[in-house]
């Protein structure tokens, strides 16, 4: 791997690792603001149902995390683990993957499906 792709590799963590605190961060004072409220889980959901506000933040904060994750767990893979970096990459890749479409199932669930 060159320097240029690692360079982008450490920027992309980084860029990602401020999004994802901002991201918790929103999430945790709502979560905070609607349980002071006496709001139920229940209550929030009905609230989120529809939402394209909701499905585009959380889709946001899934697709960051789908990025983040991935290359700190490469490099992780790679040095604790011994992988050869492509082994570690390609391991991390569908690691990406997978959180992606989890996520976004997930967000599909809360937001949109009946």
């Amino acid at each position: 791997m060159n320097a240029a792709t690692q360079a982008k590799l450490w920027y992309w963590q980084r860029v990602t690792a401020m999004l994802l605190a901002l991201f918790v961060l929103i999430h945790l004072v709502t979560l905070v603001y609607a349980v002071r409220g006496g709001l139920t889980g229940a209550e929030v959901l009905g609230r989120t149902r529809g939402s394209w506000f909701a499905a585009l933040f959380y889709g946001g904060f899934v697709l960051t995390a789908a990025v983040h994750a991935p290359i700190g767990i490469a490099r992780i893979a790679e040095e604790w683990l011994g992988l050869s970096r492509e082994k570690s990459y390609a391991a991390a890749a569908l690691l990406g993957v997978a959180l992606a479409i989890s996520g976004l199932r997930a967000v599909y669930a809360v937001v949109i499906a009946p």
